[in-house]
């Protein structure tokens, strides 16, 4: 099986949607974000090493959007060093409680292009509060193989102008590319200034350990940001 795992990141929870921009504001948005450690869907993508990662993005009035993310990975010695996730979506308002976005993205390593794969992730939010996300590949990891995520969490607000956010995931895969298997998050955030910090606590089961090894070991990890995002 292939334990290289690889993986778009979007906050621990996967792919959040991108909220249409008022009229008001530019339709361009940025983030850099420094992270302790990469992990996606559970498993660590740098070896348990901190890097860089970077988002740009354009949204249109009606909800469509186009960017393209980045992130320093570490699969090994010879291997991609780098994560490219080019993407298009559309985000829209069902009703006053409901939003829904669907985002195709490319998952491509410039250096490996034989991890390259594409998965399709929508995201429903209720209430602003809470996420559902299912997302599926014809292909995923490159292995010929169907592999769907579903996913459901939630954001909080907490006193001094911390948020809380928690999520479960589960990976399923119709081969035996790998075990399928649960991973979890649960974090606190707060901006300070210009910045947004995190820190979060995320783990697999006992099959996500099975299927990657240390990489899959429970970890906090720490991020910063910076951007409109």
């Amino acid at each position: 099986m292939n334990h290289r795992v690889t993986a778009l990141a979007c906050a621990l929870l996967l792919a959040a949607p991108f909220a249409a921009q008022a009229e008001d504001e530019s339709p361009y948005a940025w983030e850099v974000t420094a992270v302790s450690d990469y992990v996606f869907r559970g498993a660590s993508q740098t070896d348990e090493k901190p890097t860089l990662q970077a988002d740009f993005n354009y949204t249109t009035d009606v909800g469509l959007y186009a960017g393209i993310w980045a992130s320093g990975v570490d699969f090994g010695e010879d291997k991609p060093d780098v994560e490219l996730n080019p993407y298009i979506g559309w985000n829209t308002d069902v009703n006053e409680s409901v939003n829904f976005d669907a985002m195709l993205v490319r998952y491509v390593y410039p250096d490996a292009g034989y991890n390259n794969y594409n998965e399709l992730v929508t995201t429903t939010t209720f209430a602003e509060t809470y996420t559902a996300t299912v997302a599926y590949s014809n292909n995923v990891w490159n292995s010929d193989t169907d592999g769907w995520y579903f996913a459901v969490g939630g954001e909080w607000a907490l006193p001094q102008e911390f948020s809380l956010n928690a999520g479960v995931g589960y990976n399923t895969f119709k081969e035996e590319v790998a075990e399928d298997y649960l991973d979890w998050t649960v974090g606190v955030s707060r901006a300070f200034g210009p910045a947004t910090v995190g820190l979060s606590y995320v783990g697999t089961n006992s099959r996500g350990e099975y299927n990657f090894g240390e990489a899959a070991d429970d970890r906090v990890v720490l991020s910063v940001s910076f951007g409109t995002n």
